[in-house]
C-alpha cells in the first residue's frame, strides 16, 4: 500500500482555495500535520514554510497559532514551532474526551432529529459501505488518494450521527477531537492489507446506525465501544516513541 505522504506533496494538493489566506494556510498545515507529510516532531520553520506553501509569515503564523491550539502544533521560546509529537497518552485521552462529547451529541440527536437527518445518516453510511467495497476490489493495491476519500467518508458517517445535536460548540469540539485522532488512525492503515481488518468496522457502523435510527439508549453505548476498539487497535499496531 501506498504511504500516506506518497512523494512527500501537500496532503491538501488540489484543494478549493479558502476564503483568506490565514485559512488557507491553516488548512493545508492541518491536512499535512494529520496525514504524516509534516512528521511528528519535525520543527516548523516560518522561512521554509513560505517556501513549501507560497504564503507569507502573516498568515502561516496565524495558522500556526491556530493549530496550536488545537494541540496539533507546540511551541517553544528557543526552538519555535514543530509538529506535535505522537503519544499514547495523548491519544488515549483524546478518544475518551470524544466519546464524552460525541455520546451527549448523539443521545441530544437522537431526541430531536427528524426525517432529513435520518436520511443523512443512511446516506453516509452508504456513501462509506461503497467506497470499502471499493477498496476490497483493489486487492491491496490501494493508494493514498482511496484511503483519504474512506477517511473522509468516515469522518461524515460520524458527522452525519450528531448533526441534529442543537450545539455548535458540541458539533466544534467533535470536529476538532475527530482530527486529533485522525491523526493517529491514518498511520494504522498503512500496510495493512485491505479486506483482512482486525474487525469488522462496518459491521459496528451498521450497529450503530441502526441503534440511533432505532432512537435506541444503545446507540452511544456502541459509539463508545467503537472508538475503543479503534484505540486499542491503533495502540497495537503502531510503532510509539520511546520516552526521552
Amino acid at each position: 500500500m501506498a504511504s500516506l505522504a506518497g512523494d512527500r506533496r501537500s496532503a491538501s494538493e488540489g484543494a478549493s482555495e479558502p476564503a483568506t489566506l490565514g485559512e488557507a494556510a491553516y488548512q493545508r498545515l492541518r491536512a499535512d500535520i494529520v496525514a504524516g507529510v509534516l512528521e511528528a516532531g519535525k520543527p516548523l520553520r516560518l522561512e521554509a514554510l513560505r517556501q513549501r506553501y507560497g504564503l507569507s509569515f502573516s498568515p502561516l503564523r496565524e495558522a500556526l497559532m491556530r493549530l496550536q491550539s488545537e494541540r496539533l502544533v507546540l511551541s517553544t521560546a528557543l526552538r519555535g514551532f514543530s509538529v506535535a509529537p505522537l503519544s499514547r497518552e495523548e491519544m488515549k485521552d483524546a478518544t475518551e474526551t470524544r466519546i464524552l462529547i460525541e455520546c451527549e451529541a448523539l443521545r441530544r440527536a437522537m431526541r430531536d432529529g427528524d426525517d432529513d437527518w435520518e436520511a443523512g445518516i443512511v446516506a453516509a453510511f452508504h456513501a462509506l459501505g461503497r467506497q470499502v467495497e471499493r477498496m476490497a476490489r483493489s486487492a491491496g493495491e490501494v493508494d493514498a488518494a482511496e484511503i483519504a476519500a474512506m477517511e473522509e467518508r468516515h469522518r461524515h458517517f460520524h458527522r452525519a450521527l450528531i448533526a441534529c445535536c442543537g450545539s455548535p460548540r458540541l458539533l466544534e469540539l467533535a470536529d476538532q477531537l475527530s482530527i486529533e485522532t485522525q491523526r493517529y488512525r491514518l498511520p494504522s492503515l498503512v500496510g495493512r492489507a485491505v479486506g483482512t481488518p482486525p474487525r469488522d468496522v462496518s459491521a459496528e457502523h451498521r450497529q450503530i446506525m441502526d441503534a440511533t435510527l432505532r432512537r435506541s439508549g444503545d446507540a452511544a453505548t456502541l459509539l463508545a465501544e467503537h472508538y475503543r476498539r479503534t484505540c486499542a487497535s491503533i495502540e497495537e499496531s503502531m510503532t510509539w516513541p520511546q520516552p526521552a
